[in-house]
């Protein structure tokens, strides 16, 4: 990168020499036929889960909160969490957790106790108002989206079983 640019392109620097490394990467992997289906077969998969139906605002609209507080939602359905435990499920830091549960703890989502094991730490757990907000996240993020619904039976097994070979 050049000092001399300005951030915008030092930017588009940094990113080419990233998407350079993630060629060499790719490279490494299958044959040199097979690697441009497979990348138009993932374009069509990330555009079916990311952009074809916004189920993350979908989300976010009907529970009133961000997503990432929803995530939280749902990580703890499956049982109390350490708030430590609670950052690495979430892929956030320890502060950043501790906002998220003091919001969701304001809305009367979740509740902190004292963990009996270690005085020091504190366990989330949901409220029933928690439990009902984490299954509507739950239930909006598993509907299947219009296009596969569209597809019939045959062609639904078929690429179920293309799919279970991944």
């Amino acid at each position: 990168m050049n000092a001399q640019q300005p951030p915008a392109l030092q930017q588009a620097d940094a990113d080419s020499v990233a998407v350079e490394r993630i060629d060499a990467r790719t490279a490494a992997v299958g044959p040199a036929a097979v690697r441009p289906a497979a990348a138009a077969v993932f374009e069509v998969m990330r555009r079916l889960v990311l952009e074809q139906e916004d189920r993350r605002g979908e989300v976010a609209e009907a529970l009133g909160m961000s997503f990432s507080r929803s995530r939280a939602l749902r990580r703890l359905a499956a049982g109390p969490q350490r708030m430590t435990d609670l950052s690495v499920l979430l892929a956030t830091d320890k502060p950043y957790t501790t906002v998220i549960v003091d919001d969701l703890e304001r809305r009367g989502l979740v509740e902190r106790s004292i963990d009996p094991d270690d005085r020091r730490r504190k366990i989330v757990t949901l409220t029933e108002p928690g439990r009902a907000a984490a299954r509507l996240a739950e239930a909006i993020l598993a509907r299947p989206p219009k296009s596969l619904l569209a597809l019939d039976g045959d062609e639904l097994t078929t690429l179920e079983r293309l799919l279970a070979k991944l």
